[in-house]
């Protein structure tokens, strides 16, 4: 009898997620409050989950900022192969994507992988570790696109790993003027500046060549 009534019960199912919803939301609230400041109560207020859903559906807190960083690092990767796809030559890539950098200013915040690697750098975190490697892999694409410059003689006489380290300081540097509330005006002309010093590197070639050819024309 007591096993009919439980077949007649309504079986109480755990309420459907989207996986997807679910880690963009946890990567801004990480990405604003930062790991540790980020309480399994605002995670299951921002997620719309209950804290067991939230572990059956990500094992840990740990886990799941992990999740929303490779998230974070995949669509910076992504945008820097787009913009360098879409542009005339490896260097308006990189041109293309500072000006974008200095153009994004609504979130108001500096780099989630520079976050975090200040945040977590005075501990053993394995998310911080991943936050350094991907930063790495990003300066990988910038020097990859510097290197593709070179080849195509676009830049002469430069080492794309010093540029790479170079242009990625810089663009690190503006991201965190977003996070000091620079007006979105000035980050756009700070953005040109920096642009325009990109692409001054090819004018610097072109003065480079003219000279090689000047010193070797008999006089």
């Amino acid at each position: 009898m007591l096993a009919l009534l439980l077949m007649l019960v309504p079986m109480t199912r755990a309420r459907p997620y989207d996986r997807d919803a679910a880690l963009d939301a946890a990567l801004d609230l990480f990405w604003r409050k930062g790991f540790h400041a980020t309480s399994l109560k605002d995670l299951e207020v921002a997620l719309s989950m209950k804290p067991g859903s939230i572990y059956a559906a990500f094992t840990s807190k740990e886990v799941l900022f992990r999740e929303t960083l490779h998230r974070y690092f995949e669509a910076e990767q992504r945008r820097v192969r787009a913009l360098a796809k879409q542009a005339s030559s490896p260097l308006e890539g990189l041109v293309a994507h500072v000006r974008h950098a200095g153009r994004c200013s609504g979130t108001g915040r500096a780099c989630m992988l520079v976050k975090t690697v200040l945040e977590l750098s005075a501990e053993e975190s394995t998310a911080g570790a991943d936050a350094r490697h991907y930063l790495d892999a990003l300066w990988e694409e910038f020097r990859d696109l510097f290197a593709a410059a070179v080849t195509a003689e676009e830049v002469v006489g430069r080492d794309p790993n010093r540029l790479a380290r170079l242009y990625q300081t810089k663009l690190i540097a503006l991201k965190i003027e977003v996070q000091r509330g620079l007006g979105e005006a000035e980050l756009q002309v700070l953005a040109d500046d920096m642009a325009e010093e990109i692409a001054g590197l090819r004018a610097t070639a072109a003065s480079t060549s003219r000279d090689a050819i000047s010193a070797l024309t008999p006089r």
